[in-house]
């Protein structure tokens, strides 16, 4: 029916597209990635033509400047041009946070013309932009450019490396579209919508209303479901642009894409995560409801004393079982297990390690990623979240974050 392959790059392959990345002074230390040059930190996406548009945003009560200026627009509003920057969120500045924004777009028109212009942001909490930086990124952009790589970098905060990907479909009738994404994101991570910036863009022919479904399908099974240290951002956004330029289309096909494309993003945010150095599963199975189970697997992959034991490679089946009974969900001890991987760490009959057990259970956890599996024995209720370890660098990162 179709065939999905993996591209090199990122924005760089969707016809019509374009994007560059400069540095404007508000990113002064050499990028994490170890290039003798500094990254950017002011970025743009643009279409060369009018593009369709959907978006989610952060579930946090305290939504950031940029996010109130996209929700003044008109629904079903098209636009051509995305600005984006790192080092300042943009967030809690009241009204005039929004007006920044409106000034900056309008010294954007004197030099370029632009359609229903959106801003993202991205860094700390509490500061106005500083105007006189962003504007001069407009003299010093290349319009025509498509530099995926800059974009990515100029959007990264305490990501230690750019998250981009690309993927061509091609369908049996011999037509194509493509479809790819940059994103940054690596502390504040929690699944309550999606905590980071991400962008996709395709040429593909989609329907608006096929965006909209297909958008919030993708991020409830990606990065609503990971969970580097449990905090909901003030910035959160996924954003979907359509420019239709392929006049090609196919809605299971774009489906697979996206998902893909959404769920392989938030599992780099997750070996991304501050200081993180594993990546685990938490699959809860066997719950009376699907509600049920994705409460245990959130709280799981955002506990504390779970993401330490990680780190500390423990097998300590009692900080998972303790999790789950603490979530309020109906649970058993005497129906539940635990699995890491395949082997058995809790039981009704086997409910202490033998020392066998616990070393084979050491071995598992000694691994980058894998899985735990925990199965109520109650019904047919199903879930699976997303978390990492957390680390002495986590505390390091975020006590220095403004510094």
């Amino acid at each position: 029916m179709f065939n999905l392959f993996s591209l090199k790059g990122g924005l760089n392959n969707v016809e019509g597209f374009f994007c560059d990345g400069v540095n404007v002074g508000m990113k002064t230390n050499p990028a994490n990635s170890g290039d003798s040059d500094i990254d950017g930190d002011v970025a743009f996406i643009r279409s060369s033509v009018p593009c369709d548009v959907t978006a989610r945003f952060t579930s946090n009560k305290f939504q950031a400047a940029p996010i109130k200026h996209y929700q003044k627009y008109e629904e079903g509003f098209q636009t051509d041009f995305i600005l984006m920057n790192a080092k300042n969120a943009n967030a809690m500045t009241g009204e005039q946070g929004i007006k920044d924004i409106e000034d900056i777009f309008e010294t954007l028109q004197e030099q370029y013309k632009v359609k229903n212009p959106i801003m993202s942001s991205t860094g700390v909490i509490g500061y106005r932009l500083n105007q006189e930086k962003i504007t001069s990124a407009f003299s010093k952009f290349d319009y025509d450019a498509k530099n995926s790589d800059k974009a990515a970098r100029s959007i990264m905060t305490t990501d230690s490396f750019k998250k981009e990907l690309s993927f061509q479909i091609e369908l049996d009738d011999g037509s194509s579209f493509n479809i790819a994404a940059i994103c940054k994101g690596a502390g504040m991570i929690n699944p309550a919508m999606a905590t980071m910036l991400c962008f996709v863009t395709t040429d593909a022919d989609i329907p608006k209303d096929d965006m909209e479904e297909l958008l919030s399908e993708a991020t409830e099974g990606s990065f609503n479901r990971i969970s580097v240290d449990g905090d909901t951002s003030t910035n959160d956004t996924i954003m979907l642009l359509a420019n239709k330029l392929s006049g090609a289309y196919h809605k299971e096909a774009f489906r697979e894409a996206l998902n893909k494309i959404t769920f392989e993003l938030a599992m780099m945010i997750l070996k991304d995560g501050e200081g993180a150095n594993k990546l685990v599963a938490f699959e809860v199975k066997g719950a009376k409801t699907e509600d049920e189970a994705r409460t245990a697997s959130i709280a799981l992959s955002n506990s504390l004393l779970v993401k330490t034991a990680l780190f500390g490679e423990d097998p300590n089946w009692g900080r998972i079982a303790s999790t789950i009974g603490a979530s309020g969900i109906d649970c058993d001890d005497s129906t539940l297990t635990i699995h890491y991987d395949n082997l058995l760490i809790y039981s009704n009959e086997q409910r202490e390690l033998d020392k066998e057990r616990e070393d084979k259970a050491y071995t598992i956890m000694k691994n980058s990623s894998f899985k735990v599996t925990c199965d109520l024995g109650l019904g047919n209720g199903n879930y699976t979240s997303y978390g990492c370890d957390l680390s002495y660098e986590y505390v390091k990162i975020n006590a220095e974050y403004r510094t």
